[in-house]
């Protein structure tokens, strides 16, 4: 988690009449300075650091450049200034060909819209990637079948997008986005388009994926429940602007700007605390409760029915690794 994967310096993407300024004449200016001249700065000066295993929440409200920030980490969009390195490597200098192989090679993207092609089965679906590389047709039928798989959509290989729900083609959306086995995985509001509960289901998927799978993770949502519950590390953006990047605690214990502590201010503490910042060793070797590590604080109390005083913490393979009692978790929750 120590290892920084991607990183962006000073990164700017303006938009106005041409030529435009260098970026460092516009350093300091504001929102109203900036549309005087005629320009627009949908990314402003942002510098951040993604690091190797982590999920990496880039959050904030319509129009804060989140999603522009995202493209221009992947070149999608050219950035008007800045530093963007990957593995050490400035994607700024890569020309076109370099790119397109760190992108096909190194880079997954799922976005709000599945983009699945319908005249595809699932299987074929989850194959392209593969089919793109040039992959052998036997391998990369193997392949996809382990995504498909992995995702929890065995049985469903040969079915059509339209004979899909929307969870299910979000399913292929990141099981294709898999198949090329990325270091480095964009995804851009994935879940906003789907109801609330099959919601949270994708949001439980995703992090059973990642407890297995340990990927680089850049996530985009606005949604600051989605945030907290995903999140190692969460940036808050505002006007192309990151006003504060850190662990989804001090977010909300310690906001650095007067917008963060808005934003967050109706955030109950017992949502953003991890059971796995106040739980001790496990005593027993089986619990009547348990919950995942990366479960909050009101997830474990909901799992303390009546009569039960210890609920057991489990990793992603299922081994307990602590426990917390009724009192503790009672003491942390009214704290807030």
């Amino acid at each position: 988690m120590s290892d920084v994967l991607l990183s962006c310096r000073k990164v700017w993407k303006v938009f106005g009449p041409q030529p435009l300024p260098p970026t460092r004449e516009l350093e300091g200016l504001g929102t109203e300075e900036l549309t005087a001249r005629g320009l627009v700065a949908a990314v402003r000066d942002a510098s951040l650091d993604v690091r190797e295993g982590e999920i990496f929440v880039i959050m904030g409200l319509s129009g804060s450049g989140k999603s522009t920030l995202v493209r221009c980490l992947s070149r999608l969009i050219e950035p008007s200034g800045g530093e963007i390195l990957f593995r050490g490597e400035d994607l700024l200098t890569a020309d076109t060909r370099r790119m397109i192989e760190i992108r096909r090679k190194h880079m997954g993207m799922v976005f709000q819209n599945f983009a699945l092609l319908p005249h595809l089965t699932v299987l074929e679906n989850v194959a392209f990637p593969l089919d793109i590389q040039g992959m052998e047709r036997k391998a990369r039928a193997a392949r996809a079948q382990q995504m498909v798989e992995l995702v929890g959509l065995k049985g469903k290989e040969s079915f059509y997008p339209r004979q899909l729900s929307g969870g299910q083609q979000q399913r292929v959306g990141i099981a294709r986005s898999l198949a090329v086995e990325p270091d480095l995985w964009f995804l851009d509001e994935p879940f906003s388009a789907l109801d609330p509960l099959i919601r949270r289901e994708m949001q439980d998927e995703f992090l059973r994926l990642q407890g297995s799978l340990k990927k680089t993770i850049v996530f985009i949502t606005h949604d600051f429940d989605e945030a907290i519950r995903l999140a190692d590390r969460i940036a808050v953006m505002k006007d192309g602007v990151i006003e504060q990047a850190a662990s989804p605690e001090e977010i909300i214990l310690r906001p650095a700007t007067p917008y963060v502590a808005k934003f967050t201010e109706n955030v109950p503490r017992a949502k953003v605390i991890r059971v796995e910042k106040i739980m001790v060793k496990p005593k027993a070797k089986s619990y009547a409760a348990r919950v995942p590590v990366r479960s909050n604080l009101a997830e474990a109390a909901k799992a303390l029915k009546p009569g039960v005083a210890v609920v057991g913490v489990v990793d992603a393979s299922g081994a307990f690794v602590g426990e917390i009692r009724r009192e503790a978790l009672t003491a942390q929750i009214m704290a807030g």
